[in-house]
């Protein structure tokens, strides 16, 4: 199977997408599962052996949290977006990213089995369902940014330009890892990110260039999410192995080109970003170590609570 066949295959019936459910052998799906197949099946998910599995699965973790939490964010919009078309657009943005999790989750996964949790015996559920849903809180490594409150439009437009203009760098050199895997699901991750974030890199322009209500929106929503914009930045003990072994990337490498784009943005909604206080780490710690904000257990209690409620549960 190729990188292709891994990211864009359809169904094995093709005729009918659900034809497995009239299968008596295929009963047992998990209830609450993001799909019918495994994410990465067919695909060689074996660890080189000068790379550390245990790095590899915890990077692998820090950026499918990343794509989970922003995904479960946006889908709070649902039925609560200003017009229809923005709803639908924030969904589809959502699912983009869930799919990213899907494939990140199942990599770290399957290069380091220590980081499911273990459910029990019977247990018919997914590795990286396993991952999303059984986790605690502590256990979660995303960044800060992506689990701020929606505020209003304007401010989950502008952690969306934050989030996708940092993540998109990031993903355009992963392109090129020594992990097939990661490599792959970062050059389909390049074409979704790229109109993540020219969506709201355009929403950012309109509001800047409107009435002094939709400027005086967009200032508390940059006011609010610059705080947070520092962390993307600090690299973890395992981004700099594995970006010195190829497979991933040292995230202040960015900085500049991040820096770049934003500026553009801004001077285009005719906007100036005033410097504000920024969130200081706690003796060193933040998101990547699992020091969360008061917002993540609220988060993870919507996101968890009806598969904990039935971990048996299956259709």
């Amino acid at each position: 199977m190729t990188d292709h066949d891994l990211l864009h295959s359809d169904h094995p019936d093709g005729d009918h997408a659900h034809g497995g459910l009239d299968d008596p052998q295929a009963h047992g799906q998990w209830a609450f599962g993001t799909g019918f197949d495994d994410p990465l099946a067919g695909v060689d998910t074996t660890v080189p052996a000068d790379v550390d599995p245990a790095a590899l699965g915890a990077y692998c973790l820090m950026l499918g949290d990343d794509a989970l939490i922003s995904a479960q964010r946006l889908a709070q919009w649902c039925a609560h977006a200003p017009e229809l078309e923005e709803e639908v657009a924030l969904a589809n943005i959502g699912l983009d990213l869930l799919g990213q999790a899907r494939l990140l989750l199942a990599r770290a996964a399957a290069a380091d089995d220590a980081v499911v949790p273990v459910i029990s015996a019977t247990s018919p559920i997914p590795a990286d369902d396993a991952l999303a849903f059984f986790r605690d809180e502590s256990d979660f490594r995303n960044v800060h940014l992506v689990e701020l409150a929606n505020g209003d439009f304007a401010q989950s437009i502008v952690r969306l330009l934050v989030f996708a203009t940092w993540r998109l760098a990031l993903f355009d050199r992963l392109r090129t890892s020594t992990d097939p895997v990661l490599a792959a699901v970062a050059s389909k991750g390049v074409k979704e990110l790229t109109y993540h974030r020219d969506y709201s890199a355009r929403w950012v322009v309109t509001f800047g260039c409107g009435t002094a209500q939709s400027r005086r929106r967009l200032s508390d929503a940059l006011a609010a999410v610059w705080p947070y914009v520092d962390e993307l930045f600090v690299p973890t003990t395992e981004e700099r192995i594995l970006a010195r072994s190829g497979i991933g990337v040292d995230p202040s490498t960015l900085r500049a080109e991040f820096d770049a784009v934003i500026t553009q943005v801004l001077s285009a909604a005719e906007t100036e970003l005033v410097p504000g206080p920024r969130i200081g780490r706690v003796a060193g710690r933040a998101g990547r170590a699992g020091l969360h904000t008061g917002q993540m257990g609220y988060i993870l209690a919507e996101m968890q609570s009806v598969a904990r409620a039935h971990p048996e549960g299956v259709w």
